[in-house]
């Protein structure tokens, strides 16, 4: 099962595969405004890419959508011959018919294509990671993870994950691939995924946590939050995620941005260390 080494961040291990450091990096941010497009500037998304790969990241979600497109070709432009370790996790599963507007397909068919349009943009002969980015209410999640599993005896994914599932929906999934991650919104803020994260650490299957942040939204003033950061000398921000750090072993942030400056915040919440008195004033706030 995923385990905490060494205290936060440690790392955690997908299962049958690499082991990562438990800050990742999200890229649905690097696009351009309503995630379509390419980013505004090109030469600072480079620079980002590659700095966040010196400062020890080992983890890069994305996916065909981003862009759509635009998030992948960035990667492989940027980072193309990956450094050894580094762990490229995509997904499909969405249809983009504009700026900020996003469509259910998980058809066997469209996943099939979609992901064979990563491996080229990624150039990759295959994906480490490859997950499901959403149900799709028209067709059963047994017929959109059986589409992954095709993918993956042909050696064109290594592992399988689903993103934005329901507990029901988890186990559907697990019923027909071995699941080794689940990716859902999760935060200080949203814990609707509480018991799923849970769920995750005793099956060794790891939780990837997109919007970490809430978007910016988690610290008012007088917050728990605010007080806490206030303690340690960090910013709100950081304390969210070493709370997230500390929450489960089977957690793994994926905090985005496009500012190297804000990289660097967020990658320092991995030193902070937070008391069980302090994990609770969070908890109950």
């Amino acid at each position: 099962m995923p385990e905490l080494k060494s205290g936060p961040p440690g790392t955690l291990t997908l299962r049958g595969g690499n082991t990562v450091r438990r800050l990742g990096f999200g890229s649905m941010r690097l696009t351009g405004k309503g995630v379509w497009g390419p980013p505004a500037d090109e030469p600072a998304a480079i620079a980002l890419l590659r700095h966040l790969v010196d400062q020890g990241v080992e983890f890069i979600d994305t996916a065909d959508s981003y862009g759509p497109g635009a998030s992948e070709e960035l990667i492989a432009k940027a980072l193309y011959p990956y450094p050894a370790g580094l762990v490229i996790a995509s997904k499909g599963g969405f249809a983009r018919p504009g700026p900020a507007a996003w469509t259910a397909d998980a058809r066997p068919e469209h996943l099939r294509l979609v992901c064979e349009e990563s491996l080229k943009r990624l150039r990759l002969e295959a994906i480490e990671l490859y997950q499901l980015h959403t149900p799709d209410h028209r067709v059963p999640i047994e017929d959109s993870v059986g589409a992954l599993t095709e993918l993956q005896r042909q050696g064109k994914i290594r592992h399988i994950g689903v993103s934005n599932v329901s507990a029901a929906e988890l186990a559907r999934a697990r019923a027909v691939a071995e699941i080794v991650s689940v990716q859902n919104a999760y935060n200080l803020r949203e814990r609707a995924s509480d018991a799923l994260v849970d769920t995750c650490a005793a099956a060794g299957i790891a939780f990837i946590a997109f919007y970490p942040l809430a978007k910016g939204k988690l610290a008012a003033p007088s917050s728990a939050l605010a007080r806490v950061a206030e303690q340690h000398g960090a910013t709100p921000g950081q304390i969210a995620l070493a709370w997230l750090l500390h929450r489960s072993p089977a957690l793994l942030p994926i905090p985005g941005t496009s500012r190297i400056a804000h990289l660097d915040e967020n990658l320092a919440a991995a030193a902070i260390s937070l008391s069980g008195d302090e994990m609770r004033e969070l908890d109950a706030a």
